[in-house]
């Protein structure tokens, strides 16, 4: 059990900051049309101790499932809090899964009810609630949700608050997080509430918070990352909570939180560069930097526009940062500390230390973690106080996450330094053998396949192969240009260029074939992408295996693809 004081749970600190900051300002909930509202922490608290009261009048066993299916918002929050508050398990779900997954996953919880919030595609996600189970609308909500279930107004409304101070022990399980899927169906992985407060803990060790922060809550709270960092560090610490409106809004709702902590996964930290360059050219910006007094008003001047210019800790996660684009950043007056974990760990493992450049490693464990490589697989194992209990329903599965002597077993390869930094070369189960009987790890040679302006997203392949070859997805600004025959032979010609330039880098076994370009979008509805944005390598094969041959067989350098 976590070695945590009861004021630390979360339960406890919702009711701390009830007392002490009533009438402070502590979500900022845009609600469309450029209308915004605020909630107070003594509101927060009213409106979780209604809908406990009315959860609990349900009259479910103690220990109950109740699932929360929505984008971030004030309401997701305010519905976890009243899931533990009476008595329950949170179930939070993604919110752009297919309705055969929702419908599974609320199969597998024995989810008592849900709550349907605000999301995107819901007309094609409503069949996997079932008919009859008991549902809850947000003010936000799509439409045919709120005609079709009651609402969350309406219940507190009729409903007085639930008195006194319930609380949760520290051994007590508090949600299942189910895994974002990139090796198969999805797990629920059990964590209680002393693992929260454990990981908030040593997290504060490395990354100081305190009640005068601000955070943009974008990334889905259904993500470890964001449930830990955001939810329970806005639970531990009182910070303000801003959250996003919609993709079109972003750069307005950055602008308004000014966000002093910023997180971001890989994916979108390129996204950002791209927007970047877009209005200052590489070079342009490149000559800019390096003028003395004129490169300080630059970085200012980009770190505005974006949004940035008050963050004090920007991090990275949830899949490898390019070297090259951690370097850009610390340029240009940002450096991104790179974060490594996972649910199974409520992601605390490891983290660059703020302040020195540790970049190529995800830094050194947290304090209270250890790490070690297995010498026969070279695989990352750890072990903390933050551990999953294990994987709901399914023993066996469990048992092979863990060695015997009780070390999580991660999945991915690493090496450790001298000072206990650590690098993550790739997965285990990632290395590929070409037939020359040569393994490739394909990780590394991705993060500088990515390094390219028209790059969103690759993937190194090539099994059985002379070579491997990178896949590589388009942004969307470079898939505008391709119609004009002029813009698409500029672009294939850039990629030859970048793709002679990767190579020139790597081991003779490593170096990649040829380029294909795909025009078609990566997306979560597609099912090549997580939720998190993580490729899932088993789709790509489906995808595009049966071309290896014939792409290899090609001889060119760059082959466009357009399934």
């Amino acid at each position: 059990m976590s070695n945590v004081t009861p004021d630390k749970l979360a339960l406890q600190r919702l009711y701390h900051w009830e007392s002490t900051a009533r009438d402070r300002v502590t979500l900022t909930q845009p609600m469309g049309g450029g209308e915004v509202r605020d909630f107070t922490w003594g509101q927060v608290a009213d409106e979780v101790r209604r809908m406990a009261a009315h959860l609990q009048a349900q009259g479910w066993e103690p220990g109950a499932k109740v699932a929360i299916l929505s984008k971030n918002c004030a309401w997701w929050l305010m519905s976890d809090l009243a899931i533990w508050m009476a008595g329950y398990v949170s179930v939070p779900l993604y919110p752009t899964l297919a309705a055969d997954t929702i419908r599974q996953i609320l199969a597998h919880s024995d989810s008592k009810a849900c709550f349907v919030g605000k999301l995107d595609g819901w007309d094609a996600m409503k069949a996997g609630v079932p008919e009859g189970l008991p549902c809850i609308s947000y003010p936000l909500s799509p439409p045919s949700a709120i005609q079709r279930f009651e609402g969350w107004a309406s219940i507190c409304e009729r409903t007085a608050p639930l008195q006194g101070q319930p609380l949760r022990a520290a051994d007590d399980l508090a949600t299942l997080i189910y895994t974002s899927g990139t090796t198969g169906q999805p797990k629920g992985v059990m964590h209680n509430f002393g693992n929260f407060a454990w990981a908030l803990n040593a997290g504060l060790k490395r990354i100081p918070m305190s009640a005068d922060d601000r955070m943009l809550s974008y990334l889905p709270l259904a993500h470890v990352v964001e449930r830990v960092l955001v939810e329970h560090g806005w639970l531990t610490e009182g910070m303000h909570i801003y959250f996003a409106e919609s993709l079109e809004t972003f750069t307005t709702d950055v602008q308004r939180a000014r966000p002093t902590i910023f997180f971001s996964v890989p994916r979108l930290w390129v996204k950002f560069q791209h927007g970047v360059h877009h209005k200052l050219p590489p070079a342009k910006l490149d000559r800019l930097l390096s003028i003395p007094i004129v490169g300080g008003l630059v970085r200012r001047k980009v770190l505005k526009a974006l949004g940035l210019d008050q963050c004090r800790f920007a991090a990275g996660g949830a899949a490898p940062m390019p070297v090259a684009l951690l370097a850009w950043y610390r340029r240009l007056g940002l450096p991104v500390n790179e974060g490594y974990g996972m649910t199974e760990n409520l992601a605390v493992s490891h983290l660059t230390v703020p302040g020195r450049n540790q970049e190529g490693t995800v830094g050194p464990c947290y304090e209270g973690v250890e790490a070690r490589i297995d010498p026969a697989s070279g695989e990352v194992q750890m072990r903390s106080q933050a551990l999953m209990l294990g994987y709901y329903k399914a023993p066996d599965a469990t048992r092979e996450s863990f060695t015997a002597d009780g070390w999580l077993r991660t999945g991915d390869k690493g090496q450790i330094d001298a000072e206990g930094k650590l690098k993550i070369t790739g997965r285990v189960k990632d290395l590929f053998k070409t037939s020359k009987g040569k393994y490739v790890a394909p990780a590394p040679i991705e993060d500088k396949l990515v390094m390219h302006d028209t790059v969103e997203a690759c993937v190194v392949a090539g099994a059985n192969m002379g070579q491997p070859l990178g896949i590589v997805m388009l942004n969307a600004e470079a898939v505008a240009r391709i119609p004009d025959a002029s813009a698409k032979a500029e672009i294939a010609d850039s990629l030859a260029a970048h793709l002679r330039g990767v190579n020139a880098t790597l081991d003779p076994h490593e170096q990649l074939q040829c380029i294909v370009v795909v025009t078609t979008a990566w997306t979560v509805d597609n099912d090549v992408i997580t939720p998190t944005f993580k490729v899932k390598r088993n789709r790509i094969e489906d995808l595009y295996a049966a071309n290896y041959e014939r792409w290899e067989a090609s001889g060119r350098q760059v082959i466009w693809h357009d399934g």
